[in-house]
This record gives C-alpha cells, structure tokens and sequence, in this order.
C-alpha cells in the first residue's frame, strides 16, 4: 500500500515539498508595482502563508477558501499592467474567500508556476491519500516516522474521538508487529487506523445479508441493492463492476466478493450519497413558459461585501454564473468620458466599466449550462450613455441577446428555457407602445427603481475647508464596522426585524453631530450647517415631501389606501409620479422582461412583464393575497429583491415568496449563511441549471399556502428517517479552544422546510465525547403535504452546557433524495458525514397507515405524529424580534424521561459514564391547545418533544411484514373562509 502511494504521488508530492519550502514570487497588488514576498504552505497543509507582511499571523489563505486557482493573466488586476510586463506562462491567481478576493502572483520560471497551480488544485480537490499518510505525517510530532503511544492519544484527542485508554493500547499491540516493539511505522499505523475506523454500522448491515459471513456474494449485493437501496435493473455485471472498483483484496477480486473494506468504500461513494445522482443532470421538462420555473436570481451582483462600501468587481459575474444563477443585475450609472460604469448609486462601493462587466457575462454566460440568461438592466444613465449601453450589448452579445420581434402585449405565453437556450434577455424598461415605433425617446415610469438606495442610505459628497473625502470615508467605514457588528444581532430570516433602521438612525446623528464639530468649522467661527461638510446619508423620511419610494409597512398601506385606477393605469394621490427618459435603442432590446412596478399594472391580459417587489412589500401581498399572488404568477414573472436596509447584504428568507411562485427571487450571492444555502440547495436539483420547475399545481389552479391541510385530495409522503451514526465530525469551526477543545458532544437536527404546514424539527439525543464515530440509531417521522418544493435540512450540532455550537450542515431538496442506507456529506467539509437510512411512503387522507420498521412503534405513531398532522402552521411570517440570529446560538432541546434515556444509553458510542441534559437556555413558545407531544420552537416551526422507543439497531434491514392499518378520529381542520378576489389591481 505504502510503495503503491508514493509511486502514483510522486509528482504530488514533490510538488507538495517544494511549496513546503517556500518559493520567491511577485505579489501584484493595486496601484503598486508588486512586491517580492516568500510563499509557503504550512506543515499541515491547510494555509498559504507568506512573509514579511505586517499582518503577521493573519497573512494567510486557508485552503479549504479558495474558490479556483487560474493560469496566465486574467484577472482584473494582471489586465490592468503593460502588456508584455510579464511572461503568461509565469502567471497566475488565486480566487479565495466568500468576496471572491484575487491573489495575484509572478514566479520567476513557468516550472515554479506550474508546481504551484498542480499542487493547489490537488488540495482543492481534497485528494488526501485515504487520510492515512497526512493523518500520520501530522501526529509524528518529533518527526522521526514512528508513532509512539503518547502520540497516538494525541492524535485520538484531535480526531475528535475518546476511546478508552485500554482499548487504544490493546489496538496499538495488535498493529505493532515488527521488531521495534513500542513504536508505529507507517505500514503499522495503516493498520491501526482501519482498525479505528472500522464501521460497526456497516459491518452488521454486512452481516446480515452475507449470512453471517465477513464478505458478499454476486447474488448477495444484488439482493441488498434492490432490496434496501430500492434500485432497479441490477445486473451481475453491475455488481461485478462494483467489486472491480471498489475491492481492496486481490483475493476477494478474484473470487468475485465484497468484504468489508470495499463494501466501505462503495457505501461511502457518490453512488450511496443522499442525494439521486440522476438529478445532477438536466431532467425536468425544460418546454414549458418562463413562469413556470423558479429562477436563481442575484442581487448586486457586481458587490463583494456590504451595500455602502464594499468593492465591486466583475468576478462577481464569473462567480455566480459558475454557480448556476441565471439572472444577475447590472445597476448602470454615468461614468465619465462617456463610458457608463457599474456601481450602487450614492454609496462609495467602488465602480467598474459596464463594458467589462457585458465581457464578463459573454464569456462565462454559458460555459456550465446553456439556458438562457436575464440581464437585470437597473439604468440611471443619461440618454447618450444609454445609447452606449445599447450599442455595447449588441456589440458584445452579438446573436445571443433575443431580438425576435413578438409583440408581448398580444403574445399569449412566455417562450421556454429550452427555447431560448443560448440567449440573453435583456430584463428593463419598454417604451409604451402609444409612443409610436418613430419614438427615439420618452418618459418610462421609475418606481420600480429596485436598488436605488433609500434617501437615509444616501452618501452625498460637498466638502470644503480642508476636510478630505478619505478623511470622512475612514469615519464611515468606523461607523459602519460598528453598525454591522450590531446588526448581526438580529434575526436575518425575519423580513421584519429591521432592528438596522434603528441602528442606521443613531449612526446619522453620530456623523451629523460629528461633522458639526469638525475642527476646521470650529475655526472658522460661522455657522456649522454653512461651512461644514455636507455630507449625509440623507434626510429623514417624514421631513422629505419629495421623497420617490416608500418601503416601511406603515407607508405603504397609507399609499395603498390612496390609489386610485384611471384608464387602466394606477395614481398615487397626493405626489407626482416619477419618471425617466428612455431611449428607444435600449428600450428595443427589452422583448419578454419588461421591468414594471405593482402599481402600473393591471391584470389586461399582456405577457412579457417582470413585476418587482422590495421583500416588504412582497410579504404583505403574500399574506393578504397569497392565492391571487400564485395566479398572477402563472402568467407573468415576479421579482423580489432584498430591502435597502439590509445595508450589511444580509439575505431574506426565499421560502414565503417560493410558497406563492414567485420565480426571481435576488439574493446577495456575497453573503454565506442559511439562505444562501437553502438558494444552493434549491437550485442544485435539475443539473443545477438555475431553472427549477414549479409544481403543477402552482402553474394551474391555486390553493392557499397557510392552509393546514393545503392540498385535501393529494397524496402526501411520509419521510421515516433513521439517524445511524456520524463519521469524522469536526470540531465547531468557531471554537474558541481550536484543535486543543474538549472532544465535541454532537447530535443532529432534521429539519422540513416548505408549506408552513410542512415546516417542523425533530433530533436527536447527544453522544458524549465523540465525533469520530458517533452512534444515535435513532428515527424521526415527518409527513410532507408538497414534497415539490420542500427542503430537508441536516444540521450537526456540538452540545455545550450553555447551548450549542453549529458543526456543520447539508440541506437538499425532498424530491432528489434516495431511499436506502445512504451518506449524507457536510457541505464544506471533505469527509465529515452522517448515515442514515431513508424510507419514503405515500400516504392518503389524514393517516396513514402504520408501517412497520424497526423502531416506528404504535408509541411514536401516537405521540410523535399526532399532533404535527393536527395543527396548521402559520408562524412562518409572524414577528419574533427576540429571535435568535445564528445558527450556532442556543436552542430548545428536549429533555428526556429517565427512562428514555437508560433505554437509549445502550445504542450509545463508547462515551462518559453519565447523560448529559441537553438543556441549554430553553425558550418555548406555547401554543394554544396544545399537547405535551410536540411544541413550537421560535421560528413558528413544529418541534417534537417525544421519541419512538428503539426495538433493534435500525443498522439492520427494514422488516418487510406489514401488520396492519391503523384508523384514528381526527378533528375537522377549520375551513378557509377568505374569498377569493381575481382582480389583479385588487392584490396590489
């Protein structure tokens, strides 16, 4: 094993020891001429690290943050250097972290940089020799090859796992076999660590179907995959394939079987992974209209970091549409010399060339996918720059913008993803068509402006008596760092809880008062509001008559109330509309996105037209119209873009909008956390492609969202998930000790995520002090009411006495999830997992039948599912400004009956002598009529509070008897009494 590994890697690895050694390169930064600095990797392989820098410990690049490593000069920065400065070949850049920042670097041959990208992209790769060799190279402190016993359990202690100290030196004997007694060599330490890691799960679910023998038959696999893996059309040669790549033993190839370590290997491989490898291809019906599909859709795209200061960069387009997002904004200003720049308006977010980012979005548009594009044309541009914008994206695009000529007033229906694959839509404002097609210009309503900054957000520049526009960006960017800190308090899933206007307003008054006092006004003896700077983010609302939008509730149900409809039009009383010019160029390119705002439209039957929604005005119109907001949506597109108080780019929950079919639903790509993750999650079914289909019954018909029983005549599906064990979970990554901490107690939550009736948690118990090979074999029950559009959510947890640490996660949506025993990879982490088993039922009225497994008892079918299918869910929405903000903070967890927990001790991994109370700071929310069997966490999400008890290791097969039905009574859920209203001008 060992001689096989370094003549396969030894080009790895002499390229892994020269960037151990360190290499000379130029660091290429902005404005300067670059500088000479020492690049290294670290012992353990995990940062870049250079020196001299001023940052001292912080000057380094974790591995695991870098995005993709390019060749030759192509980044921004390489452009903007003479050509011929330097030679390509010696070239390249490093994308890392979530703003997608740019390492640029110069070696002084091609060899030193072709070293350097092979061994980078090795370690992206996360190819790591089977964990042995690091694993060793890494707990041989004194370096000498040899582990000794004192090593081992360090290293015990690192991989997060506590074994009894008898056990560690009776497996330490075992591998020890050569004459120096005492002491590991690598061959031995191989040893050793297969005989940690074997899996106890794995072995008896082995057993069981090889009839108690340590390998498997043809026959045998087969059996096990149609039986349990629910697969179909298994072949011999099939599984002869899978003994072929997967078998470590010579001997067990020949004979044609699977022993334990290949039948390891295979369950660990992306072909037992939870999520169906069938859907990481395009396979839903790509034919229908535009509005039938939800849409991964960006919000500023261009922006690396907050709203008001951060850099705007044209990687940002590259990113994203490598990501799979299909429609991203370009907010367009006037630039100078003519040329049109892409920046957000009235902040200090740097700016860059509207032509590069067009460049940008041609060439890497369409490189993973080929279905169309939406540009979101946000244009505050003069007439001549417009004009510039026009001739740039048919210069640049070329065939690939959608000119035909339909006339989307009369067209009837969107054409498809399918149809337009190739092409760019152009999404902005349209001319009216009263204007006549000899119109070279004319006034396009602008109230719609989705990412014109709020007047509060507003940074205005005047400055005079000496005062510098750096001097007053410094004090800015204090407050903003201290304004950001603040407003990660709040609760980012809550549309509501903007705790920052608050924040915002403080900060004001702190500049104001700030720049009143600025020496130089001090001096100069006059007036303070004369001859300080004037520099603001805007006044306040209610002292500006003139104000152009509004997005506080309270005003927009006064403008609501003071609406008017005149030929087939809506007014605002009481203020002028506001307007802009449009040139008839770039209006022409506009053909199936017309960008409109919700009061210049009314249900008259056109097509073509993308409605634009700030969150706050999408969540009262989902909460008030939700049925006739889901029908409006089987015609037209709708977009929601984040609220302009979300200054730090923090992210809206997409699920209510999701619920109602809004298709463009903008997220701050930029910002890592939840949402984005269940964006990723969403979008990553159907080839990741950016174009999910929306449930059939979103396209035709309606039905009410909130509703406790939504789709009466549908069948629903009961997910019965078994929660076997974990391996090598890591740390929390925030863990104030690091790698010295205690030995992390995990345990895991599964959460649903779809209709509010559909949202509900359940976990299970902690394993004490072990994240190597944890062992729950637990089982939660969920009954789904739309499997279309939920998510299920697989969370890890560290338990701590005062709450509780996020370790890791994966959500994936319901329909690509698999049946059988199945690996559920941690997003972001290379081997950490959890093994679970997964049965999916399809169930018909309000019970189901009671099918039999190894741990669903009469007790769990009462207890656990009783009062879940009972209650309706309508917290999704409601206020909660006490809410947590993270996932890592502290949570309700149940605690169990003395008696639950000395049953459950007995599936246990080797842990401490005791149960640790997994109580933490509990917040419950009572319900009204409640019973003692369930509870709602604060998110208004169902949480169980009971558990099935455990008949036999669910690491064994499903028993396939059914014993019969159970029938219960069930209260009549109280019918929908809103009426439904069909006038489009009535939901808006």
């Amino acid at each position: 094993f060992f001689s096989d590994y370094i003549y396969k890697n030894l080009f790895i690895e002499r390229c892994m020891s020269v960037m151990q050694s360190g290499t000379q390169m130029i660091k290429l930064k902005r404005g300067s001429k670059g500088l000479v600095r020492l690049f290294y990797l670290d012992e353990h392989r995990t940062r870049l690290r250079w020196r001299p820098s001023r940052k001292s410990e912080k000057a380094k690049i974790l591995i695991d943050s870098i995005y993709k490593v390019t060749e030759g000069r192509q980044s921004e920065i390489f452009h903007r250097q003479a050509e011929g400065n330097f030679d390509p070949s010696c070239c390249f850049t490093i994308y890392h972290g979530n703003h997608m920042e740019s390492l640029d670097l110069i070696t002084s041959n091609p060899e030193e940089a072709r070293t350097w990208i092979t061994g980078l992209k090795y370690l992206m790769a996360g190819i790591s020799d089977e964990d042995s060799l690091q694993t060793f190279e890494e707990a041989d402190k004194n370096g000498d090859g040899l582990l000794n016993i004192e090593e081992i359990h360090q290293l015990m202690h690192k991989l997060n796992v506590n074994l009894p100290r008898r056990k560690v030196r009776q497996m330490f004997q075992e591998a020890d076999t050569d004459e120096n007694q005492g002491t590991l060599t690598f061959e031995e330490f191989c040893v050793f660590y297969k005989m940690m890691s074997l899996r106890r799960d794995l072995y008896l679910l082995l057993l069981s179907y090889s009839d108690k023998k340590d390998h498997l038959t043809v026959e045998e696999l087969a059996q096990f995959l149609k039986v349990e893996q629910k697969m179909n059309n298994v072949t011999t040669d099939y599984c002869l394939d899978i003994i072929k790549k997967f078998e470590v033993s010579e001997e067990n190839k020949v004979k044609n079987v699977l022993g334990i370590e290949g039948f390891t290997n295979f369950m660990r491989s992306p072909a037992c992974d939870i999520f169906n490898p069938l859907h990481h291809e395009v396979y839903q019906d790509m034919d229908q209209p535009l509005c039938n599909y939800y849409i991964a859709s960006s919000h500023n795209t261009y922006l690396t970091g907050d709203q008001l200061l951060s850099q705007s960069k044209v990687d940002m387009y590259a990113r994203v549409l490598q990501e799979g997002c299909r429609c991203v904004e370009v907010d367009c200003w006037d630039g100078p010399d003519g040329e049109p720049v892409v920046h957000h308006g009235y902040t200090l977010t740097s700016k860059i060339l509207f032509r590069d980012v067009v460049e940008t979005i041609n060439k890497h548009a369409f490189v993973k996918n080929e279905f169309p594009v939406i540009l979101s044309i946000e244009n505050h541009c003069s007439l001549q720059q417009q004009r510039k914008i026009a001739q740039y994206l048919k210069g640049i695009f070329r065939d690939k913008l959608d000119l035909s000529s339909v006339d989307t007033g009369e067209c009837k229906q969107l054409p498809s993803p399918q149809s337009l694959k190739g092409k760019i839509l152009v999404k902005g404002k349209k001319l009216p068509y009263h204007l006549g097609d000899d119109a070279e210009e004319g006034e396009v309503s602008d109230e719609d402006s989705a990412d014109e900054i709020e007047d509060e957000c507003k940074f205005k520049l005047h400055y005079n008596n000496g005062t510098t526009e750096h001097q007053v960006e410094s004090f800015i960017r204090k407050k903003l760092e201290s304004l950001l800190k603040e407003s990660q308090i709040r609760d980012k899933e809550d549309p509501d809880s903007f705790t920052v206007r608050a924040l915002l307003k403080a900060t004001h008054e702190g500049l104001n008062a700030h720049l009143k006092q600025s020496p130089d006004v001090k001096e100069s003896g006059k007036k303070s509001h004369g001859r300080s700077l004037m520099t603001n983010f805007g006044k306040h609302k209610k002292t500006t008559k003139s104000r152009s939008k509004s997005y506080s509730t309270d005003d927009e149900e006064d403008t609501q109330q003071n609406t008017v409809k005149e030929g087939g039009q809506l007014y605002r009383l009481g203020r002028r509309r506001k307007t802009m010019k449009l040139c008839r160029e770039l209006s022409d390119l506009v053909v199936y996105t017309n960008s409109v705002a919700a009061q210049d439209i009314v249900d008259d039957g056109t097509t073509g037209n993308v409605l634009s929604f700030s969150e706050t005005r999408a969540h009262q119109v989902v909460q008030q119209k939700s049925e006739q907001f889901m029908i409006y949506n089987q015609k037209q597109l709708t977009r929601i873009y984040p609220s302009a108080y979300r200054i730090d780019s923090s992210n809206f929950n997409p699920l209510p909008y999701w619920n109602a079919g809004c298709q463009l639903v903008a997220l701050n790509y930029q910002s890592e956390g939840r949402m984005m993750q269940l964006n990723r999650a969403k979008f990553k079914t159907n080839g990741n492609c950016g174009y999910v289909l929306k449930p059939q019954q979103m396209c035709k018909g309606t039905f009410n969202p909130f509703s406790g029983d939504p789709l009466p005549a549908n069948p629903k599906k009961q997910l019965i998930l078994k929660v076997i064990s974990g391996q090598q979970l890591p740390k929390p990554p925030d863990s104030m000790f690091g790698d010295r901490g205690e030995i992390i107690d995990p345990f895991v939550e599964v959460e649903i995520i779809g209709l509010p009736v559909d949202c509900c948690k359940d976990q299970t118990r902690v394993v004490d002090d072990n994240g190597f090979n944890p062992v729950w074999e637990e089982t939660l029950t969920f009954t789904v009411h739309m499997p279309e559009i939920a998510l299920v959510r697989f969370l890890v947890w560290d338990h701590d006495p005062i709450g509780r640490d996020f370790v890791g996660q994966r959500t994936v949506t319901f329909s690509s999830l698999v049946p059988g025993y199945r690996h559920v990879y941690l997003e972001g982490l290379t081997e950490a997992s959890i093994f679970v088993h997964i049965t999916i039922n399809e169930i018909y009225g309000k019970w189901s039948p009671l099918i039999l497994n190894p741990s669903y008892t009469i007790l769990h079918f009462l207890g656990a599912t009783k009062n879940r299918q009972l209650q309706g869910l309508k917290g999704l929405f409601n206020k909660n400004p006490r809410h947590s903000s993270a996932e890592n903070n502290s949570h309700y967890v149940r605690k169990r009956s003395i008696g639950d927990r000395i049953l459950r001790r007995t599936a246990s991994a080797p842990a401490k002598g005791r149960k640790k109370s997994k109580m933490g700071f509990q917040e419950m929310v009572e319900i009204k009529d409640s019973v003692s069997e369930a509870t709602r966490d604060q998110d208004g999400v169902l949480r169980r509070t009971t558990r099935s008890l455990q008949a036999r290791p669910v690491s064994m097969p499903v028993d396939r008897n059914l014993l019969g039905a159970l029938s219960l009574p069930v209260s009549e859920t109280a019918k929908d009494i809103e009426g439904k209203e069909n006038s489009l001008g009535k939901i808006l």
